[in-house]
């Protein structure tokens, strides 16, 4: 079986934290749970490179909001990827940070999930580096 990716997910709404954090167990993911910002960069601090699959935040929060968190958390992790959701905001401009931005009104559960599911395959890449091997042997009969 597949080990599952872990998912960093940060909101300062317990309720929306909690529905979170269920939807995305229920799909198979691991998830870290953090009320706020601080909370989640201490998280991102103690964390390996490569352990975290995801940072999921909410934009709008106290003390440092989600655009924030995600540059502080890229600048440890710069390979982490993020994807920032808002309930409250409609323009991207507010949450220039993330790789991925689902604005209000566009944040169907479903989505949310589908957007997760890309963000955590791309992140990581091609199983394997020979994967690519035909295609460049096919390329070099073709061209002789």
């Amino acid at each position: 079986m597949r080990p599952k990716k872990t998912i960093l997910c940060v909101d300062d709404n317990e309720q929306v934290l909690s529905v979170r954090t269920f939807l995305l167990e229920t799909r198979g993911y691991r998830v870290i749970p953090a009320l706020s910002s601080q909370q989640a960069l201490e998280v991102v601090e103690q964390s390996l490179p490569g352990s975290l699959d995801l940072l999921l935040c909410d934009l709008i929060m106290p003390q440092m909001d989600g655009n924030e968190l995600v540059r502080r958390a890229k600048q440890l992790h710069p390979g982490l990827p993020a994807m920032i959701v808002s309930g409250t905001v409609n323009a991207f401009d507010r949450a220039s940070c993330a790789d991925v931005f689902l604005p209000k009104g566009a944040s169907s559960p479903a989505e949310m999930i589908e957007r997760i599911r890309v963000l955590v395959a791309r992140k990581r890449g091609p199983k394997k580096a020979h994967y690519a091997q035909p295609v460049n042997h096919m390329m070099t009969a073709v061209a002789s």
